[in-house]
């Protein structure tokens, strides 16, 4: 039995979004801790 191509289409399209979001948030999150540390660094040195 094979797909209707609509729904392999569908398929590819959700996981690229999903690749997507992911890599998104991956992003974000290492963003966050960069700035993160680089602020604490900063603190540190100013005592």
């Amino acid at each position: 039995m094979t797909n209707p191509p609509l729904f392999t289409a569908l398929a590819v399209a959700a996981l690229v979004l999903l690749a997507l979001v992911t890599g998104g948030i991956t992003y974000l999150t290492f963003a966050e801790w960069r700035d993160r540390r680089r602020q604490d660094r900063e603190k540190r040195e100013q005592r």
